[in-house]
């Protein structure tokens, strides 16, 4: 199963690099529950220098402020997996890298630190997006079952399928 998932994945990036080489734009991704993974399968796509532009990996909550600017109290009131977290992620991700699309995960990929209301499984992702003078910004929540690399690989999927709708 995974070599079949793997390659669902990778047939997703190839086809939104295709997509973004077209439109002549560029994306960049804030991860935390991934690690990183969503930069590699886009980075596994030959040519991907062409609309790759950088990958913030902002696993804790110190990252998160260091590197992408999101504010302490923001996390300390919805915390890291949320709605408004992420769209911060993704729209700091945007304004700090320079690119045209940037897509954002922060979850609860487990076995443990799930929680009544954000169980194990329990994913935010956000994509943002540069149209005219503002920079849009999209969120949504899934619950993705599973075990760990489960949990991690539907958030890969899920991101991006929807950066690829946009």
């Amino acid at each position: 199963m995974t070599g079949s998932t793997d390659t669902a994945l990778a047939q997703l990036a190839a086809r939104l690099g295709e997509r973004l080489a077209h439109d002549g734009r560029r994306i960049a991704t804030a991860e935390s529950c991934t690690g990183g993974w969503i930069g590699k399968v886009l980075t596994d796509v030959p040519g991907s220098s062409r609309w790759f532009e950088t990958g913030y990996i902002v696993y804790g909550n110190g990252a998160k402020v260091a590197l992408l600017g999101i504010a302490p109290a923001l996390l300390a009131e919805h915390g890291a997996v949320s709605e408004p977290v992420v769209r911060a992620m993704a729209l700091a991700a945007l304004e700090r890298s320079g690119a045209d699309l940037a897509v954002a995960v922060s979850g609860v990929a487990g076995p443990d630190g799930g929680s009544a209301a954000k169980p194990v499984g329990t994913v935010w992702l956000g994509w943002a997006v540069r149209r005219g003078d503002a920079p849009q910004a999209h969120a949504r929540q899934e619950l993705f079952a599973g075990d760990r690399e489960a949990v991690r690989r539907a958030a890969v999927r899920a991101a991006l399928a929807g950066a690829l709708a946009l």
